[in-house]
C-alpha cells in the first residue's frame, strides 16, 4: 500500500521536431565535420537541401541569429535548444548568400520562414550545403531521439521525436 503512495509516476514527455528544409535526410554521423559527426554539439540529423528555404522546426523563441547569418538557435516551448547550421564553413561568407527574416527574441511557429540562402552561391564558393539540425542540450534533457525512417523530407514533415525528462 505504501508502495503505491510513494512510488513516483514519471510521465514521459516528447516533442516532435519537423523538417526545416526540403531535401535528403542524412544521419548526423555522416556529416563531413567531426564537430557534428562526433556529436560534440549534441544529437540530431542533417539534411542536404534541395532548395534554399529554412523554416522553423518547432514552436519556440529565436534565441540566436549568428551575425554571419549561417546559423540560428531556437529554444522550443518544451526547453529544447535547437541549432540550425546551414552548410559547413559557411561562417567564412560573412552573411553573403543569406537573407534572414527573423530576429532574436521573436516567437516562431512550425513552418515560419527563418531565412533564405542561395545554394548555387554556396556551391560556387566551394561550401558544403549539408545542414545539421542539432539538439544542443541533448545530454541534459533528452532520453532518446526517434528518427523517421525515410530518405527524403519536405519542409514541415516530421523529422524526429525527442523523448525527454
Amino acid at each position: 500500500m505504501l508502495d503505491k503512495i510513494f512510488k513516483s509516476k514519471k510521465k514521459i514527455k516528447k516533442e516532435e521536431i519537423f523538417s526545416p528544409l526540403t531535401g535528403q535526410l542524412v544521419p548526423l554521423e555522416q556529416v563531413p565535420d567531426p564537430v557534428f559527426s562526433e556529436k560534440m554539439m549534441g544529437d540530431g540529423v542533417a539534411v542536404i537541401p534541395e532548395e534554399g528555404v529554412l523554416v522553423s522546426p518547432v514552436e519556440g523563441e529565436v534565441v540566436q541569429v549568428f551575425h554571419t547569418k549561417h546559423a540560428i538557435g531556437i529554444k522550443s516551448v518544451s526547453g529544447l535548444d535547437i541549432l540550425l547550421h546551414i552548410g559547413l564553413e559557411t561562417v567564412e561568407l560573412n552573411g553573403e548568400g543569406f537573407n534572414v527574416f527573423i530576429k532574436e527574441g521573436q516567437t516562431v511557429k512550425v513552418g515560419d520562414p527563418l531565412l533564405n540562402f542561395d545554394i548555387s552561391f554556396l556551391r560556387n564558393e566551394n561550401k558544403e550545403i549539408i545542414t545539421p539540425i542539432v539538439i544542443t542540450n541533448y545530454s541534459d534533457k533528452v532520453d532518446e531521439i526517434v528518427h523517421v525512417d525515410q530518405q527524403a523530407v519536405s519542409r514541415g514533415e516530421n523529422l524526429f521525436v525527442c523523448r525527454f525528462r
